[in-house]
């Protein structure tokens, strides 16, 4: 047997990836941090590439689908609306079926502007959220290298990996 598969406390994993295009007259909103950009991420809600792949990520490791499954961009409610606050109902949604995340690995890929000041900033507001310690969230930062729609400037990307374990979970 392998720990984990069949054992009290089961570990899943969860892939999650977003992508956005960058536009005028918005805000550049990244882990929940808002970036002097002169522009921003286009959505129904604040487009935060990054906590939207969070999100997908957990929702994969739960097996509760994806997050324009559980907040549709046709419904109103979610319009502007924080993706911190979406993540809080992800992390939720995760307990109530008996998951805690254990750590997220997560990367942005975006050419302008630099985001290596607000990593740190970005692992805090999602550690915060899902309530483990800040070493237990990693944000990274590329860039495309100037190919593609990316490397162009007209969107961002971000790719993220959970492990949530559970507790009372057949």
């Amino acid at each position: 047997m392998f720990p984990g598969i069949r054992g009290e406390n089961p570990m899943r994993i969860g892939f999650g990836y977003d992508s956005h295009r960058l536009t005028a007259g918005r805000r550049l909103v990244l882990g929940g941090k808002e970036i002097t950009h002169e522009k921003g991420l286009l959505g129904h809600s604040d487009a935060d590439v990054l906590i939207h792949a969070v999100c997908d990520a957990i929702l994969g490791a739960v097996g509760a689908g994806d997050i324009g499954r559980q907040f549709p961009d046709t419904d109103p409610a979610y319009r502007d609306i924080s993706s911190l606050v979406l993540l809080e109902r992800v992390r939720a949604l995760a307990a109530a079926r008996g998951y805690q995340v254990c750590n997220v690995d997560s990367t942005i890929v975006l050419e302008k502007p630099k985001l290596a000041p607000h990593l740190p900033a970005m692992a805090e507001n999602i550690a915060g959220v899902l309530r483990i310690s800040s070493a237990r969230v990693s944000v990274k930062a590329k860039t495309n290298e100037g190919m593609g729609l990316v490397g162009a400037g007209e969107g961002a990307v971000a790719f993220a990996v959970v492990l949530a374990e559970g507790e009372n979970v057949p």
